[in-house]
């Protein structure tokens, strides 16, 4: 089966799957300029409010396949560098997306595959998902961000482990650092993120993106820089048409329609 990537609209959410289930849905240049095409599809169309990224038979990707590194090596240099800044544009694309992203882990998460998952806004994960990096095993370091997201969500020492070692780890022990927001029966990672999706899109889509970009920002700004930002942020919020909505649905008791 050639390796694809499905869309499809659910209410307002867009589902991107990673189809191909022979390979548990390894990556490939091509699957990093396909996802890109459908991220930037849903970013430009008014009724997606969210998206879920996922894969197809009971895995969510396995990351990339050796037997292209393997290829890759008779190559140059330039070669596997341009490879390379093709997955990390997918992970500067998901970051940069103004809506919420949700991903929905079945059964494997390995190498760039992880780096995918931890790039998104939300995760929800089976339980009996696993989170892999097992480049140590042929002699690799992580790409696609993994140290990165990692790095500024656990402790050090944790990170060396998991990328040294080369260990399966449970998605219950991610929730317990906080990677994780939902961990639900096997089977049902889709289902929950939709729930997600459901529950964001009676949000203010302009609030999710203002919201998004302060906490993305934090990490990096001085104090008062992030003060600043934030009235800003505020500020173009409460001049939005949304917030007058919302503001009057609040006092009138009822839901907001928020557009």
């Amino acid at each position: 089966m050639t390796a694809t990537v499905l869309t499809q609209l659910v209410d307002r959410c867009s589902v991107i799957t990673l189809s191909d289930p022979g390979s548990r849905n390894a990556l490939s240049p091509t699957l990093y300029a396909a996802l890109v095409e459908a991220l930037d599809t849903a970013a430009a169309n008014p009724e997606v409010r969210s998206v879920v990224l996922t894969g197809a038979g009971g895995h969510f990707c396995a990351g990339g396949h050796l037997q292209r590194l393997e290829r890759a090596r008779q190559g140059t240099r330039a070669q596997q560098a341009e490879a390379i800044d093709a997955l990390h544009g997918l992970i500067d694309t998901l970051r940069a997306l103004p809506k919420p992203v949700i991903a929905a882990v079945e059964g494997a998460a390995a190498g760039a595959g992880f780096s995918l998952a931890l790039a998104c806004d939300l995760m929800v994960a089976a339980r009996d998902a696993r989170f892999l990096l097992a480049y140590g095993r042929v002699g690799l370091t992580p790409d696609g961000g993994a140290t990165w997201f990692l790095g500024r969500s656990v402790p050090a020492p944790l990170v060396r482990e998991w990328v040294w070692l080369a260990e399966p780890i449970a998605a219950e022990r991610l929730q317990q650092h906080g990677l994780v927001n939902r961990v639900c029966a096997p089977g049902s990672a889709l289902s929950e993120a939709l729930a997600l999706a459901a529950q964001l899109a009676r949000m203010a889509p302009n609030a999710l993106a203002g919201a998004k970009a302060l906490v993305a920002a934090a990490p990096e700004n001085a104090l008062r820089t992030h003060l600043e930002a934030e009235r800003e942020a505020f500020l173009d919020q409460l001049f939005h048409d949304n917030a007058g909505e919302g503001i009057a649905a609040f006092l009138q008791r009822r839901a907001a329609a928020f557009h």
